[in-house]
C-alpha cells in the first residue's frame, strides 16, 4: 500500500469512528506533508488544533495508520504558515480564535459553516429559508425547525449556520449543538450517576437547542422521555429548538406519538440531492476555500458522475487536491478518473440485474438461482431483498422488470423489500456498511 492510499484509508476510518461532527471539525483539516518510515507529519491550522487533537484524540492517528501500515508509527504536526494575501489569512485566524472561544463555552460549532458559505439551489432552497429566518429571530418565527434529508446535503451546514448567525446577534446566548447520541449519552451517564439535575438545568434551560441526527433517540424510551420533558420546557418559555434527522418525522420508528407530534409543531424541510448545476457551484466555493485549483471540466465531471451526496462530492475533491499535493501534477479529468476509479462508475457500463444478483449471491454464499426460485427461507429471502433493493438502486430497471427477475415477484414485493433494507440501513451502522461495500463492488466492474 503506498503513502497515499494509507493516508486515505486512515482519514476515512477516523470519519467513522468520530462521527461526522467532530470529524469536520477536528480531522477533515488535516494535511498529509510526509510519510517516511515510521515518521507522519500532519499539517494543522494553528496551534491550538494540534493541542485539541492532542489532549481530546490521543492516538487515534497512529493506531488507525498502524492498522493499514501493519507497523508503529509516530505522528507529528506541523503548524501551516501560509502564504497568502494578508486579508485571507486574517478571516482565517478570526475563523479559527472563534472556534477557539466557542468550544470553551461548550459550543461545538464549524466557523467555516455559515450561510455566506452556503450554495443555494433549488433542491435547498425552502430549508436554507427556513433556516435564515429563524436565527433572525430565535424562538419567534418556526419553533422548532425539522430540517431532513439524505446523508451528506448540507443539513449540518445549515445548522451550524444557524447557531452562528445567532451568536452573531446574541454573542452572550446560552446555546448547544450536539449530536442525538451526546443527549443519550450523557442522560444515562446522568441516571447512573445520580446527577439528573444537573442535566435538567444544562439542557432545559437553554437559549437555543440544535440537535442533529435526531433519529438515534428511536427505540430509547427513557431518551426520547426526557427529550419530551426537555422540548416542553423551551418550548414554553419560547427558546428555539432545531432538529436534523435522514428522514421526516413520520418515518421516524419507534417513536412515541407525543414526541413525533412535537417534531411537527414548527416548520419541516427537507434537502434532496442537489442538480448539476448546483454541484458545480457548491464545488467551486468547496475548491476556493481549500485552495484547490479545480478546472470548470474536472468541476464537470465530478458533479456529473457523483450522484449520491455533496460531502461524497467533497471528499472526492479533497482526494484530488491531496494527490495533486503531493505529486505536483496539475488536476485533469484523467487524473480524476484514476484517482477516483473506486468511487466513480462510469455510466457507459450499464449495470445489469444479472450482474447485481451475481456479486449479491457471491457475498451471500448462494447460487443465483436460489434467490430466483420461490423458497422463503431467512438465508434465501433476505439476500433476495438486499438484491432486489441494489437492482433497483443502481439500475434503470423498473419494479416490474426487477420482479420478473426474481421468481416473477409483483412490483409490490419489491417495494417491500426495498424499503425494509432502506429502514434497517438507517437503524443497524454495520449492516449499512456491508450494503455500502456491496454498492461499491457492483460500481467497479
Amino acid at each position: 500500500m503506498n503513502i497515499e492510499e494509507a493516508w486515505t484509508k486512515t482519514i476515512e476510518a477516523i470519519g467513522t469512528k468520530v462521527g461526522n461532527q467532530a470529524f469536520d471539525l477536528w480531522f477533515r483539516p488535516l494535511k498529509l506533508v510526509q510519510f517516511k518510515n515510521e515518521s507522519v507529519v500532519l499539517e494543522v491550522p494553528n496551534k491550538f488544533f494540534k493541542e485539541w487533537i492532542e489532549d481530546h484524540y490521543p492516538g487515534i492517528i497512529s493506531e488507525t495508520i498502524e492498522d493499514f501500515v501493519k507497523k508503529e508509527v509516530s505522528v507529528r504536526y506541523r503548524v501551516f504558515e501560509k502564504k497568502e494575501a494578508p486579508a485571507i489569512k486574517k478571516i482565517e485566524t478570526r475563523q479559527e480564535n472563534r472556534r477557539a472561544k466557542l468550544a470553551s463555552r461548550g459550543i461545538f460549532l464549524n466557523p467555516k459553516f455559515t450561510f455566506n458559505t452556503f450554495v443555494v439551489g433549488a433542491s435547498n432552497q425552502f430549508a436554507h429559508a427556513a433556516s435564515r429566518a429563524i436565527a433572525d429571530a430565535p424562538g419567534k418565527a418556526y419553533n422548532p425547525l425539522f430540517i431532513y434529508g439524505g446523508v451528506g446535503l448540507g443539513k449540518t451546514h445549515l445548522m451550524n449556520a444557524i447557531g452562528n448567525k445567532i451568536i452573531d446577534q446574541q454573542n452572550n446566548v446560552k446555546m448547544l449543538y450536539a449530536p442525538a447520541e451526546q443527549f443519550t449519552n450523557e442522560f444515562v451517564y446522568s441516571m447512573r450517576n445520580d446527577k439528573m439535575e444537573e442535566f435538567k438545568a444544562k439542557y432545559r434551560t437553554l437559549d437555543v437547542l440544535i440537535i442533529d441526527d435526531i433519529q438515534f433517540i428511536a427505540g430509547k424510551s427513557g431518551t426520547q422521555e426526557e427529550m419530551f420533558h426537555t422540548f416542553n420546557a423551551l418550548y414554553d418559555t419560547q427558546k428555539q429548538i432545531v432538529f436534523s434527522s435522514d428522514r421526516p418525522p413520520k418515518d421516524i420508528s419507534p417513536i412515541t406519538e407525543r414526541l413525533r407530534s412535537r417534531f411537527g409543531m414548527g416548520l419541516i424541510a427537507d434537502i434532496q440531492i442537489p442538480d448539476v448545476e448546483t454541484k458545480m457551484a457548491i464545488l467551486g466555493k468547496k475548491s476556493e476555500m481549500e485552495g484547490i485549483e479545480l478546472p470548470e471540466d474536472v468541476n464537470y465531471f465530478l458533479a456529473s458522475k457523483i450522484k449520491s451526496n455533496v460531502r461524497d462530492l467533497e471528499a472526492c475533491m479533497i482526494r484530488l487536491g491531496a494527490h495533486s499535493s503531493l505529486t505536483g501534477k496539475i488536476i485533469t479529468v484523467e487524473m480524476a478518473k484514476d484517482v477516483l476509479k473506486d468511487l466513480i462508475y462510469d455510466e457507459e457500463k450499464a449495470l445489469t440485474i444479472e450482474y447485481v444478483q451475481k456479486i449479491v449471491c457471491e457475498y451471500f454464499g448462494l447460487k443465483v438461482q436460489e434467490i430466483k426460485a420461490k423458497r422463503r427461507t431467512r438465508d434465501i429471502a433476505f439476500p433476495r431483498q438486499v438484491a432486489m433493493y441494489l437492482s433497483k438502486s443502481l439500475t434503470d430497471s423498473s419494479l416490474n422488470e426487477i420482479g420478473k427477475n426474481f421468481g416473477g415477484k409483483d412490483h409490490s414485493t419489491v417495494i417491500h423489500a426495498c424499503k425494509l433494507i432502506e429502514e434497517r440501513r438507517n437503524r443497524d451502522e454495520e449492516f449499512d456498511k456491508k450494503v455500502e461495500y456491496l454498492i461499491k463492488k457492483i460500481r467497479s466492474y
